[in-house]
């Protein structure tokens, strides 16, 4: 299907602000990571009127998809992790163009990984991990227990992720297969309570038991960045952190994030006086450093 394409991304790439074209086939014996599309032209651009337009083509009996992103929307994906198939289609798809080598630099600095963009990574993994866990806890305790495997099978994830990101990859859309090299141990507690012929209740208490060691073992390191951007201030309110350049991306979990790490000891809390008697402010500070 890339001679019916061509003409698409070669009118594409005479374009200056277009940085680089991929074209990524389905294969039929792997994962699917082009939604069924036959075939999936990337296009990356340097700005754009809006960050990602997509367009769907049929030729044949076969589809395409057309995918224009700016450089910034990619980067995000890059960092957030939240379009997992990019990295597929980064590593795997077929460069067609590429100015300036722009797309052979970006694939040098993926596969380096730098440890600041790690660092994010993981701060962002690891809210979500809380946020799983915790909110499974709670559901757990009030015997709710089908909604608590679901919230854990998904904080399983989370630490599986967080787990791949620690040893220096970028988690992909197959991230058990990573985490079966890189962490058995984690891989052989997801296995245990997907396929356990233990009770729902049953499984839930062991996995909670041998996921609080694991968690907070990566607590360190999963704060790590939290930690960086908060000993910037003395103090900071909630509304502080949650509109700072560098948090914003934690969202709503970052504050299950805050009283987890105030149990623990990270954080501690410093209550000022507001006009309204017995009413304080909540200010937060970093307890200790990360040694």
């Amino acid at each position: 299907m890339e001679g019916i394409l061509r003409p698409i991304y070669q009118e594409r790439a005479s374009h200056p602000n277009t940085l680089g074209v991929l074209t990524i086939e389905k294969n039929q014996h792997s994962i699917p990571t082009t939604d069924t599309f036959d075939t999936v032209l990337l296009i990356i651009v340097s700005e754009a009127e809006q960050p990602l337009f997509v367009k769907h083509y049929t030729y044949e009996g076969k589809k395409a998809a057309l995918h224009i992103v700016t450089e910034k929307k990619l980067r995000e994906w890059i960092l957030l992790g939240s379009n997992r198939r990019i990295f597929d289609w980064l590593y795997n798809g077929k460069v067609v163009f590429d100015r300036n080598e722009f797309l052979a630099e970006l694939k040098e600095e993926m596969k380096e990984f730098p440890f600041y963009g790690r660092k994010i990574k993981m701060g962002l993994e690891f809210a979500k991990l809380i946020r799983r866990y915790m909110d499974g806890k709670a559901f757990f305790e009030n015997q709710h227990y089908l909604d608590a495997y679901n919230h854990v099978i998904h904080s399983l994830h989370h630490l599986a992720r967080l787990s791949v990101i620690e040893n220096g990859f970028h988690p992909e859309v197959t991230v058990w297969n990573q985490v079966k090299q890189i962490e058995p141990e984690i891989y052989k507690l997801y296995v245990e309570l997907v396929n356990s012929d233990e009770t729902m209740e049953k499984r839930l208490e062991l996995l909670f038991l041998a996921s609080e060691f694991l968690i907070y073992s990566r607590t360190k390191v999963g704060i790590a960045h939290l930690i960086d951007v908060l000993e910037e201030r003395e103090y900071w309110t909630f509304n502080d952190m949650i509109t700072h350049d560098e948090l914003v991306e934690y969202s709503v979990d970052l504050g299950i994030l805050l009283e987890y790490l105030i149990d623990r000891g990270f954080i501690n809390v410093k209550n000022v006086e507001t006009k309204g008697q017995g009413v304080f402010h909540r200010y937060y500070f970093v307890a200790k450093k990360l040694s």
